[in-house]
């Protein structure tokens, strides 16, 4: 699959691919011409690109837990290693929420 065919499947712009190819996370063939040539998989691997990044995941973190994703949504083989890192991302995310709420505050105190 080219690259202008992987977009059309899944949405994301041809830009966004390359990118996620420069990061690590899609690794496309190149055929005789140069051309990007995509596995069929390659469909699923940017959905779950796309779902990791919506949960909040760094593209560095996303390249150590794509091997352990399985579907579109997608899941995650939890190991030890992942285990840790999903930890650490959830409270990085507990910390800027609390960083959220802590300026809320202030700010609903001025408006008073």
């Amino acid at each position: 699959m080219l690259v202008g065919e992987l977009a059309a499947a899944t949405g994301v712009s041809t830009r966004v691919l390359r990118y996620y190819e420069e990061q690590g996370l899609l690794c496309p063939e190149r055929s005789s011409t140069d051309y990007r040539l995509y596995p069929p998989d390659a469909v699923q691997t940017v959905r779950q690109i796309r779902g990791l990044l919506d949960a909040g995941f760094s593209t560095v973190q996303i390249r150590a837990l794509l091997p352990c994703a399985r579907g579109d949504a997608p899941e995650i083989e939890l190991c030890p290693q992942v285990a840790a890192l999903m930890r650490e991302t959830l409270q990085r995310m507990d910390s800027a929420a609390a960083r959220l709420d802590e300026q809320r505050t202030r700010v609903r105190a001025l408006l008073d």
